[in-house]
């Protein structure tokens, strides 16, 4: 998963696992580990807009408790904090979905895994 997370391939650690900002790479360029069996679609976006809420919610509760804001600053302060997260975040959880595709050999990884190993 952490390979994922990092955006290299989950076998070898040195090719990379996306070809675009979100297209998985059909294969590693490096070790040719096949990544188009990948079912990493619904998963990642929900994992991340669960935790960009949590961290939006608590900001936004501690930021009106804490201190008084106009509304004018939270227009301009949240919502693009929170596109910006999603952004920053929605590549890495995809990767790391994908990882954890491949360790557990989920969605033809664990073929390709075994052909791999012999």
């Amino acid at each position: 998963m952490k390979r994922g997370f990092l955006g290299h391939c989950p076998a070898c650690d040195k090719g990379r696992l996306f070809g675009r900002f979100l297209k998985v790479a059909p294969q590693c360029e490096v070790c040719g580990t096949e990544f188009h069996h990948h079912r990493a679609d619904d998963l990642p976006p929900y994992i991340v807009i669960f935790i960009v809420g949590h961290l939006i919610g608590y900001g936004i509760l501690m930021t009106e408790t804490r201190m008084e804001m106009p509304m004018w600053a939270h227009l301009a302060i949240w919502p693009a904090l929170t596109l910006g997260l999603c952004l920053a975040l929605l590549q890495p959880v995809k990767g790391a979905v994908v990882g954890l595709q491949y360790a557990l050999g989920m969605h033809g990884f664990g073929a390709a895994r075994a052909k791999k190993t012999s």
